[in-house]
Parts: structure tokens; C-alpha cells; sequence
């Protein structure tokens, strides 16, 4: 039985619940996530779209090309999410925005 994650931001005003288990979990070194994060790569998590919602506040957007978009605090900039613009099934949420990231 899977037991639900939890996460969000460093301030506290955007949180998330993820009800569903992980697809996949990876690095990413591509130049968007580099140039978003300020790292060299970016650990992620991928949900079914279904399984992810936010608990608290709202997320901002930006869309990092013409076929994506991530979400973030607008507050304190914590990178949270990545999905595709049309059509999103799955969501991508940053391993290090997990309340337990070990868990992943």
C-alpha cells in the first residue's frame, strides 16, 4: 500500500500532496533544468497528473518553452513541478521539495 508523500516549498506558502506511487524517478542535465535549478542536474519524480495536488497556496508558472512548464513558489522561487502544457497525464515534481526524499 502506497503512503501518500508530502512536500512544497522553503517558505511554506505553496505544499503538495502526492497520492499515487512514483512512475520513475531520474536526473536531469538538460539546459532548461540546469539554468531553472542553478545546478548541475535536477532530481525529479514522475506522477500521474491525477495523483499530484497542491494543498497550499497557488503555484506560479513558467512556461520554459513552447511545450512545457514549470512551477514554483512566487514567494521564495522553490522549483516544485514540471509538466507538459497540452495534454499533461504526468507531473515531475522535484525530489527535493519532499517533505521525506528518501522515501523516493
Amino acid at each position: 500500500m502506497f503512503e501518500m508523500l508530502e512536500g512544497g516549498c522553503l517558505c511554506g506558502a505553496v505544499t503538495y500532496a502526492v497520492s499515487g506511487p512514483p512512475l520513475d524517478a531520474g536526473y536531469c542535465h538538460c539546459r532548461l533544468c540546469q539554468r531553472s535549478s542553478g545546478a548541475p542536474v535536477l532530481a525529479w519524480m514522475t506522477v500521474q497528473a491525477a495523483d499530484f495536488t497542491y494543498t497550499r497556496g497557488t503555484a506560479a508558472v513558467f512556461f520554459s518553452s513552447a511545450q512545457s512548464q514549470r512551477e514554483f513558489c512566487g514567494a521564495c522561487g522553490t522549483q516544485l513541478a514540471f509538466r507538459r502544457r497540452v495534454d499533461a497525464r504526468t507531473v515531475d515534481v522535484t525530489l527535493a521539495s519532499l517533505d521525506t526524499p528518501t522515501r523516493v
